[in-house]
């Protein structure tokens, strides 16, 4: 798939002085809508609208929280968990590929909403290339087609379904 380059100024500037990227799409801002691929009371995921990854995800609460650990109960962290893994194995299922990445970032500077990313590393990616600088948007992120982004978000809600 072709690459485009990623204009990291305007989004860094979007991500530190716009409004909550995550909080207009759970209020349906279609200035901010995704490709959902899996929605329940709490949570929603969608495809990245900047992928790094073929089928990069992210995975979110939808009431406004920051902290990883402490503004979950252990429930509710265990339920966000819950659907990272649903949605990371229904990944693994469309997408391939050797291993699948799962990381939280956010920023009280930036993208401070709590969000976990998924992102399935492809086979054949030389070593050198893994981890870290395959998710970095260095290298430009994947040019989905409009149609491209949606056959890929119905494989995805196909596979969570089956799945619960």
């Amino acid at each position: 798939m072709e690459r485009e380059p990623m204009d990291v100024a305007t989004y860094t500037e979007n991500a530190r002085r716009g409004p909550c990227f995550i909080c207009r799409f759970v209020a349906g801002d279609p200035e901010y809508a995704h490709e959902v691929v899996h929605e329940d009371e709490h949570h929603l995921a969608f495809l990245d609208k900047w992928p790094v990854l073929p089928g990069k995800l992210l995975v979110v609460p939808k009431r406004h929280l920051e902290h990883v650990v402490t503004d979950l109960s252990e429930r509710e962290y265990l339920d966000l968990l819950a659907t990272v893994r649903l949605v990371a194995l229904a990944a693994e299922e469309v997408l391939g590929g050797e291993r699948t990445y799962l990381f939280s970032l956010g920023s009280q500077d930036g993208n401070s909403h709590l969000h976990w990313h998924i992102a399935r590393l492809p086979h054949g990616v030389p070593y050198e290339r893994q981890q870290f600088e395959a998710l970095g948007f260095e290298n430009g992120v994947l040019a989905y087609t409009h149609d491209e982004r949606a056959a890929l978000a119905e494989r995805l809600r196909s596979a969570v379904a089956a799945r619960r």
